[in-house]
């Protein structure tokens, strides 16, 4: 999506309400992320643009309804407390937790270099689709996300969790989705296990309305 657009209730192909929204409008921006690889816009670091949504559509908060779940036997799946993806040299701390706003956008985290967890829906380890998102780039350069882009399937993510255990996912796909046309049902669509998606924004920028084109998800399930 673009800026500019308003924002609407369609029905995916599973009847289950999606909600569409602006893409993320950050400081330099673009939507999620700031300046492209190849010398993208930037604005100067005294103008401020509140962060709106990376993704192109607002997740529901869904879970299978009944699957094991990757923690200890009886215990519930704690809050994720950091991100490891060796492949990509990631290492970073708590993810800021994300809602929606009142306009049922997906909000963004306003800090570049964190992540943002989106905490309606499933905790990572929990059946279902753990979504965790983050900024591509910015005026001042690389973001958390950068090199999101690069993961291959069978590389590892690990999600460290606020009582200490980590839960182990494996990359099944890495995909990317035309704002405008965002595969909301494939992407947080109930799971017979534990996944995870991780979301920045990707493909060309737009310089007229200062936005990513694409999204960039990274399907990944514990094995």
């Amino acid at each position: 999506m673009s800026r500019g657009r308003s924002d609407a209730v369609r029905l995916g192909p599973t009847g289950r309400a999606v909600i569409a929204v602006a893409v993320l409008a950050v400081p330099l921006g673009a939507a999620g992320l700031g300046l492209s690889n190849s010398g993208g816009p930037a604005t100067t670091p005294a103008q401020t643009v509140a962060p709106e949504p990376a993704v192109a559509a607002a997740p529901a908060a869904v879970r299978a309804d009944v699957v094991p779940t990757a923690g200890r036997p009886g215990k519930p799946v704690a809050a994720p407390a950091g991100l490891s993806v060796p492949a990509i040299g990631l290492n970073t701390g708590a993810p800021e937790r994300l809602g929606l706003d009142p306009a049922g956008r997906l909000t963004a985290p306003v800090d570049y270099d964190r992540t943002g967890w989106y905490a309606q829906g499933p905790k990572p380890g929990e059946a279902g689709p753990a979504v965790i998102v983050g900024h591509v780039d910015s005026f001042r350069g690389p973001a958390v996300f950068f090199r999101l882009r690069e993961m291959k399937v069978g590389q590892e993510i690990v999600v460290t969790r606020t009582d200490g255990w980590k839960t182990r996912f494996v990359v099944d796909s890495v995909r990317s989705y035309p704002k405008d046309a965002f595969a909301s049902d494939e992407v947080y669509g109930p799971t017979a296990n534990a996944q995870l998606r991780l979301i920045t924004c990707g493909g060309a920028f737009d310089r007229d309305v200062r936005s990513y084109e694409d999204n960039v998800v990274v399907f990944a399930s514990v094995h």
